[in-house]
């Protein structure tokens, strides 16, 4: 697995992101293109970069439960069961939003998808820069991006991409919604 990029990278990540503008980084499976989960813009500019409807939704990919907590309601026990179960891991859950989550990041929902990642890289990513909005890096339809040169040609200048190595993953992480218990990918 890949290192941390060197700290003037992360710098550099970190202005782009208070900017409202877009990276993609190495995950579990994919390159995911990433912004800030309460910036609008950057949320905007996830949408149309790969042009995905907005009432869709995206994940939130976190390194811990505490980076995620800000983003959701107060959990259920048998909620927070779940969340000790599933993570770290490649499980995104569906869990009820805070009123303060963006409709253009929860989609239609009222629920938001969130995961705890195990990627190592994505893992200390999320330690330094936050969590992230977390959609695989391709336009809609299309075949995800499994590498950094896959991502710079597909997107240019318009997203900064972070160098690293994808896991050993074939599929995207499971959904699963925590009030039904029902598998959703």
């Amino acid at each position: 697995m890949s290192r941390l990029p060197p700290a003037a990278y992360l710098r550099r990540a970190q202005h782009h992101l208070r900017q409202a503008g877009v990276i993609a980084y190495a995950t579990e499976s994919c390159f995911g293109l990433g912004c800030h989960p309460l910036s609008a813009k950057g949320l905007k500019r996830v949408i149309a970069y790969k042009g995905r409807p907005n009432h869709k939704g995206m994940i939130v990919v976190a390194a811990s439960l505490a980076q995620l907590r800000p983003l959701l309601a107060p959990l259920s026990a048998e909620a927070e069961a779940m969340c000790q179960r599933y993570w770290p891991g490649p499980y995104t859950l569906l869990l009820p939003a805070a009123k303060r989550v963006l409709p253009l990041l929860r989609g239609r929902h009222r629920t938001l998808a969130v995961r705890v990642t195990a990627h190592p890289f994505t893992q200390r990513l999320c330690q330094a820069l936050g969590p992230l909005v977390s959609t695989s890096a391709n336009r809609a339809g299309q075949r995800s991006l499994r590498s950094a040169a896959a991502c710079q040609r597909q997107f240019g200048k318009q997203v900064l991409t972070l160098p690293g190595q994808i896991g050993k993953r074939r599929k995207p992480s499971t959904i699963i919604d925590v009030q039904t218990g029902r598998v959703l990918r």
